[in-house]
């Protein structure tokens, strides 16, 4: 399969991962006044590169993107409010290269949240998003994705492979539309099974919501400070 990208990424062929900055640089808020709401498929800006978040933990106050969006600037949303840094990332997806399905695709950054922002895990549709473990995609299932561009866009599971998947029947994206979440439907929820990746040939791609949690808990002990550093896990 070839991969081609209709957004502007950060191209990298080797994973990286980066230590949590010594300090989260954040813009001083005025007494009393709020910050930002946070929320999964907001827009964030990073640098020139322009995203959509895929997942928020509000317990654990981290969100999560696509790492090729990284840009070793503090992350903010449409207004230039910033709203958190990144504590880690990993990208290896090979930019124009073929890609064999059994190839291992990593794509994720961890986003430790200010202070001053409030957090929340509702998708723009109002659905609650989840994530419950153990929960990764099927083929054939009913599938969702949601990019700050296309908004919401559904169709099926069209291949699983290593650490990634591809869909079809409906799923659409454009610049922009990376690292959002995708999901499955159950009742009035969604759950995470993905964040968006880009587009292989003419399929919509996603790195699995599983193997980057497995990956992020490996990396960070299960807990993110904003004061140590975080090296991957073996």
């Amino acid at each position: 399969m070839r991969r081609s990208r209709s957004r502007s990424l950060i191209g990298r062929v080797t994973c990286t991962v980066v230590a949590v900055f010594a300090a989260l640089m954040l813009a001083p808020q005025a007494a009393g006044q709020p910050g930002p709401v946070v929320f999964p498929g907001m827009e964030i800006l990073q640098g020139s590169n322009r995203c959509t978040l895929g997942y928020v933990d509000p317990a654990m106050r981290i969100a999560f993107s696509a790492g090729h969006c990284y840009a070793g600037a503090p992350v903010t949303d449409i207004n230039r409010q910033v709203i958190g840094n990144v504590a880690m990332f990993e990208d290896n997806t090979p930019n124009g290269a073929v890609v064999t399905t059994d190839q291992v695709i990593t794509d994720y950054q961890a986003i430790v949240l200010a202070d001053n922002v409030t957090v929340n895990n509702v998708l723009p549709g109002g659905r609650p998003l989840e994530s419950v473990p153990g929960r990764i995609a099927a083929l054939g299932e009913p599938v969702c994705h949601f990019g700050i561009v296309t908004g919401e866009s559904c169709g099926t599971v069209e291949r699983v492979n290593n650490g990634w998947f591809t869909m079809t029947n409906g799923v659409v994206s454009q610049k922009g539309d990376s690292g959002g979440p995708v999901y499955v439907l159950e009742g009035d929820r969604a759950v995470v099974i993905g964040l968006f990746n880009s587009t292989w040939g003419a399929l919509p791609a996603a790195v699995s919501w599983q193997s980057t949690g497995d990956i992020v808990r490996a990396g960070i002990g299960g807990h993110v400070t904003a004061a140590s550093a975080v090296t991957p896990g073996p």
